[in-house]
């Protein structure tokens, strides 16, 4: 289960957001934004640490005026997790953040106003070691751009990219990543594509306004999927009407089924049917709920019946297959104990924090010899 993934990368500049590295040989980042009004500071800042606590590795918080900047300066004080600020047509709102210690500004040049403005923004960018990001949405394109291909199309998203980029080029600032993002899968997928053959610096990968929890997943995980398996990508997000942490969860749960990233328990379990000895809907929806605090790399199965939990069990660091009067735990693929039904998750859950434990401190032991 731990074999490396096949997917080759596609090689990529590398910067920095805040200490995440994102691009070149650095792991894909998982962020989410905040939905909370900006300039209630004690819900944002509440928000940021569910998303800290899920995982998250980079935070977007919206600031669409002065006010909400200063904000977003009390809010950076109180959390640890780097934070980019979502900013449009004000550049004064990016010179202020840039001054607050905002890790990355997500700007697009183009509606930031004159040429002086875009110079100010980037030179504070520049003296202050902050990236700045991109976004091109097929909601909101230029006019122009409108006009001219008639409809949002992969061409037009790249054209705008391209038009943002160039002001930054022309300032010769390298340090930033871009995102074309569609709420259509086929329009989002080629865009990127397309993008990923022009320029070296990473790209944001996100299929925009994809819907909620259950839809939104599904077409994020096809969309951004296929270009995760092209290699192409170095952040993502994936937008949900939804909880923000859910962005986070189907994010690492993305990475984690194509081998891209490793944390926290991969599960491995059956649709459950008649031929199950114990209650496996129940049983895993308990222990993802449980078991949402473990950031440590682990493989678990929990299968129904020994059609295949045998076999899936010999392949995981803990597995558990359904038997009768029984069932049988596996531990680094050999049968190690026997488990009841009446206190299966308990029992379940306790063994595997041991696994955790385990393997926590061979890791740690690890380190200790190396240093």
């Amino acid at each position: 289960m731990h074999s490396p993934s096949p997917i080759i990368r596609r090689k990529s500049r590398q910067i920095f957001v805040g200490q995440v590295p994102v691009g070149g040989d650095a792991p894909i980042s998982v962020q989410s934004m905040t939905n909370t009004n900006t300039l209630d500071v004690d819900a944002t800042v509440a928000q940021i640490r569910r998303l800290e606590d899920a995982g998250a590795d980079i935070v977007r918080v919206s600031v669409p005026c002065m006010d909400a900047a200063e904000a977003f300066g009390r809010i950076k004080q109180q959390v640890q997790v780097p934070l980019v600020a979502d900013i449009h047509f004000d550049y004064k709102i990016a010179l202020r953040v840039a001054e607050l210690g905002v890790d990355c500004l997500r700007i697009n040049p183009g509606n930031i106003g004159k040429e002086e403005r875009v110079r100010a923004v980037v030179a504070a960018a520049r003296d202050n070691g902050i990236p700045i990001r991109i976004g091109v949405n097929a909601g909101s394109l230029e006019k122009d751009l409108q006009r001219k291909y008639g409809e949002p199309t992969p061409e037009a998203l790249v054209e705008s990219a391209m038009r943002h980029i160039d002001h930054l080029d022309r300032l010769d600032f390298q340090e930033y990543k871009v995102s074309v993002k569609a709420s259509d899968v086929f329009m989002a997928v080629a865009a990127y594509r397309q993008l990923a053959k022009l320029i070296e610096q990473p790209l944001h990968l996100g299929i925009t306004e994809a819907g909620g929890l259950r839809s939104g997943t599904v077409k994020s995980s096809i969309g951004l999927g296929m270009l995760l398996m092209d290699g192409i990508g170095d952040t993502l997000r994936v937008s949900l009407a939804a909880d923000p942490v859910e962005e986070i969860k189907v994010g690492y749960d993305m990475l984690k089924s194509l081998r891209l990233r490793s944390k926290g328990i991969n599960f491995i379990a059956c649709p459950s049917c008649s031929r199950q000895n114990f209650d496996v809907i129940g049983t895993m929806n308990a222990l993802e709920e449980r078991l949402e605090d473990i950031m440590t790399l682990l493989d678990v199965s929990v299968i129904g019946c020994i059609v295949n939990g045998p076999g899936e069990a010999k392949e995981s660091d803990i597995g558990l297959t359904g038997g009768s009067p029984n069932n049988l735990v596996y531990i680094d693929g050999k049968p190690a104990t026997k488990l009841t039904n009446d206190h299966l998750i308990d029992d379940l859950e306790r063994l595997i924090r041991e696994k955790v434990r385990e393997k926590e401190a061979a890791e740690q032991n690890v380190i200790a010899r190396g240093a």
